[in-house]
């Protein structure tokens, strides 16, 4: 599991745009307590690492309140992600309930771009996830579907 994800995050870096992946010469250490989370209305935090989620490409760590279900959306970015704690599900609106598959700590997952589909903190506590994005955040709510 541990080759899965270091493969995963070094993907994700080498789809960085050039520029920001090779910006400075030092190593960037980020420590947990160092991070600056930014919390939207809904409860979301997001911790920037790399890149400016609403402008380009980015790396992000995200923080779910425990039992968020998102209302149906889309992004126009394809979406990479490592469970870091909790556990989580995505899954694609109007799916069968029996397909959705826990995404426990240490879980990789990529949600495909213009997919309609629902995101789920399905623990007790939140969820903490390394967010990798191809291109800018979007939330781009859908309208008349409906999940089970």
């Amino acid at each position: 599991m541990t080759r899965i994800l270091c493969l995963s995050l070094a993907c994700a870096i080498a789809l960085l745009p050039a520029h920001t992946a090779m910006a400075g010469s030092q190593i960037l250490n980020e420590p947990t307590e160092k991070l600056d989370w930014q919390t939207t209305p809904e409860g979301v935090a997001f911790a920037a690492l790399v890149g400016d989620r609403f402008a380009e490409a980015y790396m992000a760590m995200v923080k779910l309140p425990a039992g968020l279900v998102s209302p149906p959306h889309t992004k126009s970015a394809n979406m990479f992600g490592v469970m870091i704690s909790g556990s989580m599900i995505h899954v694609p609106v109007n799916s069968n309930p029996q397909d959705e598959v826990v995404l426990p700590q240490g879980s990789f997952y990529k949600v495909p771009k213009n997919l309609p589909h629902v995101s789920k903190c399905v623990s007790k506590t939140d969820c903490v996830t390394f967010l990798y994005q191809d291109g800018k955040f979007d939330f781009l709510p859908v309208t008349g579907q409906v999940t089970q």
